[in-house]
């Protein structure tokens, strides 16, 4: 296994021990070189190094006395390991069982996002069959990667409404709304501003003092668009939708065009495994083991409570134990940190007697209160003329004059991101009174509900919200699963998300199959996410097909018009146009948008207020462990994740810092 930098060798021992370069923000390669796992040792020199005099990764990690231990290197779980290791007092360990892909262009080069789904570097998910869309399952890619799901994503950046972290807060979690949080937005990240030209002409706007200047994330707007971003703010000012030009400052709604995460010099993307891991790689206090499957947490029960003392994991077909001082914090993400602390015995008890699992931890709020985004692709016939990536899958000599063009000049289509994004209420497409109609038509308003979480999306139903409920994303290329196609024809994709889902479903570890076998983490969870079912599924169902005929609209209106060919997906109906109803269409074709969240969602003072982690991230009914990831959020936000994630990251490593420094104290 190759990780170094590219352009750089890679060393290994009779013991596996790997060697990389470490990277600074500074120098792009610094040539000093650390064991894979270790970066305690003091830098050898390359002449100094003698093959076989150094301990294996794992010998390096089992003898490491560690305060805090993180399990998951992923998007959260490197910030929170990075942060923390800031502080000479703490320790870290890190537990990763995907490998580094320092120089894989799957990864690195923008413009062959989607490449490495599916790939080695993809855990493979996939729901349950959902009666809601017509018994289909779908793929859930999630990252197997040192860096997560930030090294699979498709790069943008945006933030949510301050509306939706204020209601995080209403449900009780002190310091999470939106002016607890933008100060962790801003740590994160590192803006490239555009200039002024850039701005005018590509509608790359942005108030500085909303933005990040000197944080890990690089983030930068392109500086090459598809053929079609030059019409999309024209067309939709046609329609009534003006453009934002201050989309992080609390208010995504309008047309903008996408910020992406983005080093702008090398036009590489920019995930946690590069921005926070690598330049702090030397330091002595932070040991990441790479190719470690977390199996479960060890819990002792310590004067009538629970209480996490580390971690059991297997590397190498090898089964270990790691004992921790401090704290053990699982980021694992949304569908496997529900997935650990089941397998370690915290959750539902029927949930857990069927999988075989001892109950240490009543709790059935584990696992419960999934929400995703829910996409459709509407999928439309363009102007032959225009060049698409999908032309460079399928004609090799295109593919290598574009490779060559980014590894030459850093430009061309191999930087070219989608960017050409709306986020609206679904006032601006429906009069209020078919808005309540909807909303009273919902089963939530006729069963006894003490829900908050109801509440608050029943609310955002009034004439008076004015928030992104529904994302438009045009783009090049078709992104249909279920649209072939077809040579010589060249297509462009409006997506459509819903931001606010009634529908909720869950994530839990499977029954067991057979007597005296209980599941593990090879044995993939139960992923159900329970799309357009439930109390509110009709009423996520109704906005959804409501908004396809907006897209629709958008896709005819003037000039970004002039491009369309035809729509061929769903195929167009001679006399039915603005009259069509998409509903079934809808069914048969929503995906996932991959932004699952809440699965052990933050809220209550204690077990038993049907919450799985506090305001400060900590388990409910267990001392010394806690969750910082996309699980934890308790609502769904208007916008993609990434930044959120690294921002809860970093709000929760300040939190873990804080409160160490006071038991030290």
């Amino acid at each position: 296994m190759n990780i170094a930098p590219p352009d750089q060798k890679s060393y290994a021992t009779s013991n596996t021990c790997i060697w990389i370069s470490v990277a600074s923000s500074s120098i792009p390669w610094l040539d000093i070189h650390y064991i894979v796992g270790h970066t305690g040792e003091q830098p050898v020199a390359k002449e100094e190094l003698k093959m076989g005099s150094l301990p294996s990764d794992i010998d390096v990690f089992l003898s490491t006395k560690f305060t805090h231990l993180v399990i998951g290197g992923g998007t959260a779980g490197l910030v929170v390991a990075t942060r923390l290791a800031e502080d000479r007092d703490i320790t870290v360990g890190v537990l990763e069982v995907g490998p580094p892909a320092y120089d894989e262009p799957g990864i690195n080069v923008p413009g062959r996002f989607g490449e490495t789904l599916g790939s080695e570097y993809d855990w493979q998910f996939a729901t349950v069959p959902q009666p809601g869309l017509n018994g289909r399952s779908l793929p859930w890619p999630r990252g197997k990667v040192l860096g997560g799901t930030s090294a699979l994503n498709l790069m943008t950046w945006s933030r949510a409404c301050r509306e939706d972290y204020d209601a995080w807060e209403e449900l009780g979690n002190e310091g999470w709304g939106w002016h607890g949080m933008l100060p962790f937005f801003k740590k994160s990240e590192r803006l490239h501003e555009s200039d002024t030209e850039h701005q005018l002409v590509n509608s790359s706007y942005f108030d500085s003092k909303f933005h990040g200047t000197d944080g890990p994330i690089h983030t930068a707007y392109s500086t090459q668009y598809g053929a079609s971003h030059q019409y999309w703010h024209k067309t939709l000012r046609c329609l009534g939708v003006e453009t934002n030009r201050s989309h992080f400052s609390g208010s995504n709604v309008g047309a903008w065009t996408t910020l992406t995460s983005v080093e702008p010099e090398r036009r590489e993307r920019s995930y946690s495994a590069k921005a926070y891991y690598l330049p702090n790689a030397g330091r002595k206090n932070l040991v990441v083991l790479t190719g470690a499957t977390v199996e479960s947490i060890l819990l002792d029960h310590d004067n009538g409570e629970w209480v996490a003392r580390g971690a059991q994991f297997t590397h190498e077909g090898a089964l270990y134990e790691i004992h921790v001082e401090g704290e053990a914090v699982i980021c694992a993400g949304s569908v496997q940190s529900p997935q650990l602390l089941e397998l370690s015995g915290i959750g539902n008890p029927e949930v857990l007697k069927s999988a075989g699992v001892e109950v240490k931890v009543d709790n059935p709020a584990v696992g419960e209160n999934l929400q995703d985004h829910m996409m459709t692709c509407m999928v439309c016939e363009i102007d032959p003329s225009i060049s698409t990536i999908e032309e460079l899958r399928t004609n090799l000599d295109l593919a290598k004059a574009a490779d060559l063009e980014y590894e030459s000049t850093r430009s061309g289509i191999r930087t070219v991101l989608p960017s050409s994004v709306a986020y609206l209420p679904f006032s601006h497409y429906l009069d209020q009174e078919k808005l309540m109609q909807i909303a009273s038509s919902s089963d939530l308003n006729t069963k006894a509900t003490d829900s908050k979480r109801d509440e608050i999306l029943l609310r955002r139903f009034k004439k008076d919200q004015n928030l992104g409920q529904i994302e438009f994303y045009f783009e090049l290329n078709n992104y249909n699963p279920y649209f072939q196609s077809k040579s010589g024809k060249k297509y462009a994709t409006m997506l459509q998300m819903l931001q606010y889902p009634f529908s909720n479903g869950s994530v839990h570890i499977p029954p067991m199959k057979e007597a005296a076998k209980c599941p593990t983490v090879a044995d993939k969870p139960v992923i159900d996410p329970k799309y357009y079912a439930g109390p509110g599924g009709k009423v996520d169902l109704e906005m959804m097909a409501a908004a396809q005929k907006f897209a629709d609209k958008i896709v005819r209106t003037k000039p970004l018009a002039g491009i369309i060919v035809r729509r061929v997906c769903p195929p167009e109906k001679d006399g039915e146009v603005g009259e069509e109803d998409f509903t079934d269409w809808v069914i048969n074709n929503t995906v996932t948008d991959w932004h699952p969240v809440g699965t052990c969602a933050m809220g209550g003072k204690k077990l038993g207020d049907g919450y799985v982690v506090d305001e400060r991230l900590r388990v409910h009914g267990v001392k010394g462990l806690r969750v910082v990831d996309a699980s934890i959020m308790p609502l769904q936000i208007s916008a993609h994740l990434q930044a959120t994630v690294y921002a809860i990251g970093e709000k929760g490593a300040s939190m873990i810092r804080e409160d160490w420094r006071k038991i030290r104290a």
